[in-house]
């Protein structure tokens, strides 16, 4: 294995996109899986993996991360939900790291969230905190550091993670902690990606592609891979597809030593 590859797929717990009716689309983790299949990537870094329960519940064991993992023969997994809070609105959470090398010192990371307040079907609301997890694993010989992060969309909420930026502050410091090749992949929810990117930069990571966008409901680039000095990106695809309302990125790497 000269060269490897990292799916970043932000799956809307397996619904599909349906531009008519974007909340009621049916959920079809069959097509999930196939597209997963389809690109037969070395690591697959995934978001929003589960449904939210009514009042918070977290189904154990995850129902859609059961089936990844059967349907993913010959890939380690690692799964999270975030902290169980009945504050939580149906959508999508859960992180999972999926990996055709094993995976090992696996940990979680909550990460805040400020109290702005919203309305959520005419009532105000506030958002639950975010995750991010982490497993190391072992390349062409040499070990990697991965992260998969799914940060809260403040731009939803008329304000800005510049702004509220504690969850962006605690990614850093593990981005900076982190010893020889890492990467970090997720769905970000920055809509001004240069403040990202260049917040990272200075932690010493870039990101394999700034200008696609991988969003359908607005042209933002949330989804990236940023990769650490100690690995180059060889190429990179946006994948539009019909199994989430964020599109694939796949980025491919080689150690730069």
């Amino acid at each position: 294995m000269k060269t490897f590859k990292v799916m970043q797929f932000n799956m809307q717990f397996g619904q599909i996109w349906d531009e008519a009716e974007t909340v009621r689309a049916p959920i079809d983790l069959d097509l999930t899986i196939a597209e997963i299949l389809r690109y037969d990537t070395d690591i697959v870094i995934l978001q929003e993996v589960e449904h939210a329960q009514p009042g918070g519940v977290q189904i154990d064991p995850p129902p859609n991360y059961t089936r990844l993992r059967a349907a993913l023969k010959g890939y380690h997994g690692y799964f999270s939900y975030p902290k169980a809070d009945p504050r939580e609105l149906p959508f999508g959470i859960g992180l999972a790291i999926f990996s055709k090398t094993p995976l090992r010192d696996t940990f979680r990371l909550e990460l805040p969230s400020s109290p702005v307040e919203f309305e959520f079907e005419g009532e105000k609301k506030t958002p639950t905190d975010r995750l991010l997890i982490g497993a190391k694993t072992t390349l062409n010989g040499q070990d990697v550091q991965l992260f998969d992060t799914h940060l809260l969309a403040y731009f939803m909420l008329n304000s800005s993670s510049e702004q509220h930026n504690q969850q962006r502050q605690l990614v850093v410091e593990q981005l900076r902690r982190a010893h020889g090749p890492a990467l970090i992949a997720g769905d970000f929810n920055v809509s001004n990606r240069d403040s990202l990117v260049n917040q990272f930069a200075d932690a010493g990571y870039q990101p394999v592609q700034t200008t696609e966008v991988t969003w359908r409901h607005r042209p933002f680039v949330l989804d990236h891979i940023f990769h650490s000095p100690h690995l180059r990106t060889v190429s990179y695809n946006v994948k539009p597809t019909k199994a989430s309302d964020h599109h694939i990125l796949i980025g491919e790497f080689e150690f730069a030593h």
